[in-house]
């Protein structure tokens, strides 16, 4: 298919074929759990996904792609649902999901923060900027940790799979890219984090990281608080760990 890649659509479509063989592993489709597909382009992950699995699920902006999917593959190969991957309902009526692609790079991180609120979802595997996924990995007392990190792994498990080079795509992006996994945690109760305190905590201490954490949570958190949980005074941002951030929005009244 002569498909014209779209700059308005993030489009750049993978083309190295013994990178789609390594995230196709990294993957590990099984055929007891749907499949959902963000973004399947020209099909570059979807056919192998297919060959695996049988039938999968994609959502599909572009209009012009989705014509070409419907060409290549039967109905029982394939659903497309058509639109918007930010508006798309992923709950499939609570059955148990995993969500792969390759992620429009400009708003990759609104999708990671929409599709986190179905419970539903039990896996996701993405590409995207490798600097998105080292600051999604990233531990405390690195310059990567930050509010992306400590609000998606509050929820996930999340592994940094593979690097994927410039190369593999068409047209080459500006950028490295990587495979990263997201597994929602099973060790605690969430119930018990009220997600925008923690919004609220985190966006403050990171909004003037190089300031100590009891500056920058100034008239939020007191100073016998932080002591409280354990936290040195001194500590920056990226020094206080997730649990203590959680610690800390349950301090907010």
């Amino acid at each position: 298919m002569a498909h014209i890649p779209r700059k308005r659509f993030g489009q750049n479509f993978l083309q190295d074929q013994a990178i789609i063989h390594k995230i196709i592993e990294c993957i590990n489709p099984q055929k007891d759990i749907k499949i959902v597909e963000i973004g399947p382009g020209l099909a570059a992950l979807t056919e192998p996904l297919i060959n695996k699995v049988g039938h999968i699920d994609v959502v599909e902006l572009d209009r012009d792609i989705i014509t070409h999917l419907t060409k290549k593959f039967t109905a029982e190969q394939i659903t497309i649902h058509n639109g918007d991957a930010l508006k798309a309902d992923f709950s499939f009526n609570n059955t148990p999901i995993r969500v792969v692609g390759n992620l429009p790079y400009n708003i990759s991180t609104p999708i990671l923060f929409y599709l986190s609120q179905f419970s539903n979802i039990k896996n996701m595997v993405f590409m995207l900027q490798k600097e998105v996924v080292e600051r999604i990995c990233a531990k405390p007392n690195s310059s990567d940790y930050g509010k992306l990190t400590i609000m998606l792994q509050y929820k996930f498990k999340c592994r940094y799979l593979l690097d994927v080079p410039p190369e593999s795509f068409y047209p080459a992006p500006k950028v490295d890219s990587a495979i990263v996994s997201l597994t929602p945690r099973t060790d605690y109760d969430f119930s018990q984090v009220n997600e925008e305190q923690l919004n609220i905590v985190v966006s403050k201490a990171f909004n003037q990281r190089r300031k100590t954490i009891s500056n920058s949570l100034k008239g939020l958190i007191t100073t016998e608080q932080l002591t409280n949980i354990g936290i040195d005074l001194k500590s920056r941002a990226e020094n206080v760990t997730i649990e203590q951030y959680i610690q800390l929005s349950n301090c907010i009244k």
